[in-house]
């Protein structure tokens, strides 16, 4: 039989309030907390931190204060990555970014999900999809990425997006939902 965390990991329906889930939250939301205070004069100790608390970390990467994540453990990011100011990652599954990403104040990317039956999502039942981003991908501010969605290479996501869908490559997206503006 099946743990909670390893059916939230497989995008099934799990109880997020699992005693070992809870504890990973809170594990997570330390080291983010240590993270962010971190002073900025302090790049290495920072990228270090940082490391530690992603799954995977390319080359060069740089998240600003003040970041937020759920676990943490389901994020890789690829070589020259960076993230502004107050991005929100809810890793609840793996959020996969290529090389060369750029994050712009305020994205969001969302794993989770919940049912859309009220009974269900009152119940703390929810499950999740992951997101993938590829490489020289940029992601203007305040952009939301949803559950389930991928982007492809070299597309620029205008700001205050919201993005339902996957993205093929090389296109400007932007609007609520996310639309093709034209291919770059």
């Amino acid at each position: 039989m099946k743990s909670e965390k390893e059916k939230m990991l497989d995008g099934e329906i799990y109880n997020a309030y699992d005693d070992e889930l809870v504890k990973g939250r809170i594990e997570a939301r330390k080291s983010i907390r240590e993270f962010n205070d971190i002073c900025e004069d302090e790049p290495e100790k920072r990228e270090e931190k940082i490391r530690g608390i992603f799954g995977k970390a390319g080359k060069n990467t740089y998240v600003e204060s003040h970041f937020k994540c759920d676990y943490g453990y389901n994020i890789s990011v690829g070589d020259n990555f960076y993230a502004n100011f107050d991005c929100v990652f809810l890793d609840v599954c793996r959020i996969e970014i290529g090389d060369n990403c750029f994050l712009a104040p305020g994205v969001h990317i969302y794993t989770a999900a919940h049912p859309l039956d009220a009974a269900e999502r009152s119940s703390g039942i929810e499950f999740a999809k992951p997101v993938k981003i590829g490489d020289n991908v940029w992601i203007g501010g305040r952009s939301v990425i949803n559950p389930g969605v991928t982007i492809g290479n070299n597309v620029v996501v205008a700001s205050g997006s919201v993005v339902v869908k996957d993205i093929p490559d090389n296109v400007l997206v932007g609007g609520c939902p996310a639309k093709i503006i034209k291919k770059i």
